[in-house]
């Protein structure tokens, strides 16, 4: 599908769409516990979806509502064993990282013959740290780098050490499987932690469903021995900062505000960082009790450490290319192994819409627009990149002509309804070209 955007948004208030990453999350807890839980959820995507469907190969029952997940849990025979454990069950991961490295070890604690079926750039994502060390631990898994991946044997409890640098989801998948498995473990993550945020609201979806998981020094998780996950019976995913950052965002390059509501301010998504770095840029930001505000200002290039925060790059490569002054984006080299290497595609997106930008080894340098001039517009790729998609479209609201985005369908990995709230709730035309 391929979008010609004819207007930019006129601004106005939107809605954020349901958080995948805590979708994933209560998902995940929610099939493992100990009765039926009702997840409170606005809205499906692709990756949502991937992580049901998958639970479901597993032995739990997943029933979507218009308003959410009933979720009832994989099934425990008197023996105390899964009943799938002589079947092998196939799971269908789609373009999901998230499901493939969050339920990759659950399988493993369950003691479960699984085969990962993957598509897109998902078979060539990394992910030997997480893989050595379920190898160690008394998994059997096939050669990676290939779809399926298989997986059988029986995960034990022990001492797991994972890099910090490359994919925090590889702490997660373990603080969702450790507590499932007799004896005591330990994860103990080298070097420095990032995407840490993403850890903490793991520890927050464990601590809800009654998993204790104190982290007995910085960066060392202790799992103990003897732990049920217990469901609250119902709960709710927040609002998503991630999705809720192009709107912002736009409402600082545009020549109107943007509201976006049903946002937690004190959220544990490290994405919640938009508001602070968009008043950096000279942006005006402003606070509701669950919304945020943001309109244009004097806008001026900044250096930032995207560490924490990866998937808000591209979006705020997009505002740096409508600011006065040179930005600078450093530690993003984890961006080169997303849905396509984003510090390439970005600036190449970026680049054909008029924005001055180059990619380095680990970042972005963005010039700025020149004396006050718009960008040019013109047609861009979305290189099967959901966010490299949506930031063309936000990018609109800077260009001074019409903006044609290829493989726009892209967005339902985690925005379905992205196009559809362009128009109908911020006021921007855009109409599908064959």
């Amino acid at each position: 599908m391929n979008i010609r955007i004819t207007k930019p948004i006129r601004g106005g208030m939107v809605r954020a769409t349901a958080s995948k990453s805590e979708a994933h999350r209560l998902l995940i807890c929610a099939a493992l516990a100990d009765r039926e839980t009702f997840i409170e959820c606005s809205a499906r995507s692709e990756d949502i979806d991937a992580t049901a469907r998958c639970l479901e190969a597993l032995g739990a029952v997943v029933r979507h509502e218009s308003d959410g997940f009933f979720v009832t849990p994989v099934s425990l025979s008197a023996s105390g064993q899964n009943p799938k454990q002589n079947e092998k069950a196939n799971l269908d991961c789609g373009e999901s990282g998230s499901t493939l490295r969050f339920l990759l070890p659950v399988c493993g604690a369950l003691g479960l013959r699984a085969s990962f079926h993957m598509a897109g750039r998902l078979p060539a994502r990394p992910l030997s740290a997480l893989y050595d060390e379920m190898a160690a631990h008394g998994c059997s898994l096939s050669e990676p780098g290939g779809s399926p991946l298989t997986c059988d044997g029986q995960l034990k409890s022990g001492t797991y050490t994972l890099p910090g640098n490359v994919s925090s989801q590889y702490v997660s998948g373990l603080l969702f499987a450790l507590p499932l498995l007799s004896g005591d473990s330990i994860i103990r993550v080298t070097g420095v932690l990032e995407s840490r945020p993403y850890v903490d609201m793991t520890l927050d979806a464990l601590r809800l469903f009654g998993i204790s998981v104190p982290e007995e020094e910085k960066q060392v998780f202790l799992i103990p021995d003897g732990q049920t996950v217990h469901s609250p019976g119902g709960v709710r995913v927040e609002g998503d900062w991630s999705n809720a950052a192009f709107w912002l965002s736009a409402g600082a390059i545009g020549e109107s505000g943007v509201t976006c509501t049903g946002l937690s301010l004190d959220s544990r998504q490290g994405d919640r960082a938009i508001a602070g770095l968009l008043a950096r840029y000279g942006a005006n930001v402003a606070y509701g009790d669950d919304s945020v505000t943001v309109s244009p200002g004097t806008l001026r290039g900044v250096e930032i450490d995207a560490g924490n925060i990866p998937d808000l790059v591209p979006v705020l490569a997009a505002v740096a290319s409508a600011a006065e002054g040179k930005t600078i984006i450093r530690n993003a080299g984890r961006l080169r192994i997303k849905e396509s290497d984003r510090l390439s595609t970005v600036a190449a997106s970026l680049s054909s819409l008029g924005a001055d930008i180059e990619e380095t080894e680990d970042g972005l340098v963005i010039a700025g627009k020149k004396g006050g001039k718009k960008l040019t517009g013109g047609e861009t790729e979305s290189f099967g990149d959901h966010r490299i998609a949506m930031t063309a479209a936000v990018l609109s609201s800077a260009c001074g002509g019409p903006v044609t985005i290829r493989g726009a369908e892209t967005v339902r990995k985690s925005y379905p309804r992205f196009f559809e709230d362009f128009k109908t709730a911020l006021g921007g035309e855009c109409e599908e070209m064959i």
